[in-house]
């Protein structure tokens, strides 16, 4: 089980590359690095770390908020409050109603402590299976994630 769940994400993500998201037989994530979704790349747009929109998830942690928001069409993950450079954020997007996702990111807090950090956004559908959720790795070490959206 565990070489068939290690070829299905390698073959996501070696698809990734590609600009496909294959779904196979092993549920969970592909990973992206912040390169593949940033810059246009795969559908992708950058987003200012201090922009705001309409939170549409959040979770906290720590004197972190984790917030999945929206603007313009487009969802993407904040990460702020009692930020510190050793922390970061990301998107998961899925296709299929969560049962296998992208993550794009992480995207880690560079702007010193107390700063706020953005994934890079995505357009929003209309599509039940088509969601998004914001993570972030937090000082303590701890993952925390919205529910999805």
């Amino acid at each position: 089980m565990f070489i068939t769940r290690a070829i299905g994400a390698t073959t996501a993500a070696l698809a990734l590359g590609a600009g496909l998201l294959i779904v196979g037989p092993a549920a969970g994530p592909a990973l992206a690095s912040a390169a593949d979704c940033s810059g246009g790349a795969n559908g992708f747009v950058d987003v200012s770390d201090n922009a705001s929109g309409t939170v549409q998830r959040s979770s906290f942690h720590d004197g972190d908020t984790i917030s999945l928001q929206s603007a313009g069409g487009r969802g993407f993950a904040k990460l702020e409050g009692a930020t510190t450079s050793s922390e970061s954020v990301w998107m998961d997007w899925t296709r299929d109603g969560g049962r296998t996702w992208l993550q794009c990111g992480p995207f880690q807090v560079d702007h010193g402590n107390g700063s706020s950090k953005t994934s890079a956004a995505k357009a929003t559908s209309s599509d039940p299976n088509y969601r998004f959720r914001a993570c972030a790795l937090t000082a303590d070490g701890v993952i925390t994630c919205t529910n999805w959206w």
